[in-house]
This record gives structure tokens, C-alpha cells and sequence, in this order.
């Protein structure tokens, strides 16, 4: 019998992005992960992100010069990363980012495919427009499920910060990209480059990042360097996530306003485009309305 052919990690199928990232992250001084850790670890923070064409992305670390140095690990530049996203059968995970509820959070597992580690990890919205993050080991060969570990440790973390009981979640959707990370060792502030996105579910499959990089800014203030230079080039900041952004891609029957101009500009994304061929994919008799999507687990991996 033929074994089943996996689908490709990103890092496996090079295009011009990851080019042109590799290519602008060579002449960088590289900094082990230890020292990222150390000087720059950021568990809580301001997070800034922007789409940023190749081009904006080149001036952006030419004129950053030997400010930043570059994550290397093993020789390595440029990672491979998975997600899985968990949220309940109604979305109301998504739904608190769509409506931009202050105190909110995110659940997923992250797997550092180059090397096998996996962690859980809790993304808490709160005061400040702070993002804290909370992660612990999970084992790899479980990453799209919540162990009864993950569920008790989430369930202590939302009851601590929100003073609310962790609800029954189950895997919705899977991402795929490759990750780049620059740190001012001086300001101790980091930010990540984002490209070649796969997004995945039960078969149904999404690009996106093709021709730009999403740049994320991790700081303590909000304003590093970076930031500055991304505003002097005319890059503005853009208020989505890569869970908001595979679910619009791959589910037409979720509500998207807040992000439909940034879909559409840089995701070629067009509203309810595929009703029908989501339909023929969902489980039978699955409520399809805006309110209530039924969803399942993504492919086993």
C-alpha cells in the first residue's frame, strides 16, 4: 500500500519571499537563542504588526544597518513553524477579536518543526493593550488536541486573569510559515518576519504571504526603531492575526468586517466567494449561519 504523501512544510517549497528574506537576513551578525532569551524574552508586551512589500522589507534592514542582529540556530536563518488554533464549535474565541473585546485570548499549540519542540501556548489581551503569553511543553505528537494538562493549566491561567472557567475547545484551524527573528540587543526589543503562510483545514488549503512579510514588533514601549523606520517608509500598522486571517480564508460563512479591507488587499480574499464549496466539505446538517459554524479538527499531520 502507498503511504500517504504529507503535505509539504513551506520551507520545503522555496519561492521568491523566502529568497529575498534569506538573502537581506545573510549579512546580519547571527545571536544564539540563549541570548534572545535573555536580552529580549518579552512575555509581556506591545505587539505591532504590518504587511510589508519585499521591497519596503529590503530598506526596512538596510537602514536598520548593524542595529539588529539574527536568531541563528545550527546554522539556520529562517524557521519552520505549525500552529493549531483552538476555539470553540460557536467561534466565540474569534468572535471576541472580531468584536475587539479588551480582555480576550488565544489558544493554540506551536510546533518548531527544525527541531521537534512543541509548546501550548496562552496569548491573554489585557490591560494596556499588553499581549502576555503563556507557554508550556506539549508533547509534539499531540499538538492538534488539548491535553487534559493543557486544559487544567489554561483553565488556572483564565480563572487567575479573568476570573472565568476554561470552555470545551477542539482544533479549527492549522498554519504553516517560515519565521525570522531580529533583536536590538541595546533596547532589548525583537521583532519576527512572517512569509510563505499555508493555512489548512480538513483537506481545504490557503496561501498567503506570498509577496510580503508580516512583521511583527515585540516591544515593552511600543516604539522601537524598527517601528520608526516602518512608519517613515509608509507602512502602517494592521490589526489582524494569522488565526483570524486562515479562518476568513478558508471558512466564507464567519463575519469579517474589521479585516475586510486588509483580506482584500493583500490576501486577494473576496466576501463569501466560496459558500458553495465550503457547504460540500462540512459536516452534514451543520448549522452554516454567522452565528453558529460547525468545525472540525484539521488532517492529522
Amino acid at each position: 500500500m502507498t503511504a500517504p504523501v504529507a503535505t509539504p512544510h513551506p520551507a520545503e517549497v522555496p519561492t521568491r519571499a523566502s529568497a529575498l528574506v534569506a538573502d537581506a537576513l545573510a549579512p546580519l551578525t547571527g545571536v544564539d537563542l540563549p541570548t534572545v532569551l535573555e536580552q529580549a524574552a518579552l512575555q509581556t508586551r506591545v505587539d505591532r504588526k504590518y504587511l510589508v512589500p519585499a521591497q519596503s522589507f529590503t530598506e526596512l534592514l538596510t537602514r536598520l544597518g548593524e542595529r539588529y542582529s539574527v536568531l541563528e540556530i545550527d546554522g539556520r536563518r529562517l524557521f519552520q513553524y505549525e500552529s493549531v488554533y483552538f476555539d470553540t464549535p460557536q467561534l466565540h474565541l474569534y468572535r471576541q477579536h472580531l468584536q475587539g473585546r479588551r480582555l480576550r485570548y488565544k489558544v493554540r499549540t506551536r510546533t518548531y518543526v527544525d527541531s521537534g519542540i512543541c509548546m501550548f501556548e496562552v496569548k491573554l489581551k489585557g490591560r494596556r493593550s499588553q499581549t502576555a503569553k503563556a507557554r508550556f511543553p506539549h508533547p509534539a505528537e499531540h499538538r492538534a488536541a488539548l491535553t487534559d494538562e493543557a486544559h487544567r493549566l489554561l483553565d488556572d491561567l483564565l480563572h487567575a486573569e479573568y476570573g472565568i472557567g476554561a470552555p470545551e475547545l477542539a482544533p479549527v484551524v492549522t498554519t504553516r510559515y517560515l519565521r525570522g527573528t531580529l533583536v536590538d540587543l541595546a533596547e532589548g526589543n525583537r521583532f519576527t518576519c512572517d512569509l510563505d503562510l499555508v493555512c489548512q483545514h480538513r483537506g481545504r488549503t490557503a496561501d498567503g504571504l506570498t509577496d510580503q512579510i508580516l512583521v511583527e514588533s515585540k516591544t515593552v514601549t511600543g516604539n522601537s526603531t524598527a517601528d520608526r523606520i516602518l512608519r517613515e517608509l509608509g507602512v502602517r500598522p494592521v490589526s489582524i492575526s494569522k488565526y483570524c486571517v486562515a479562518l476568513a480564508l478558508l471558512n466564507p460563512t464567519v463575519v469579517t468586517n474589521p479585516w475586510n479591507r486588509v483580506l482584500r488587499h493583500h490576501f486577494d480574499w473576496r466576501p463569501k466567494s466560496h459558500l458553495r464549496e465550503w457547504n460540500d466539505v462540512a459536516d452534514p446538517g451543520a448549522d452554516q449561519s454567522d452565528t453558529c459554524v460547525q468545525i472540525g479538527p484539521p488532517p492529522a499531520t
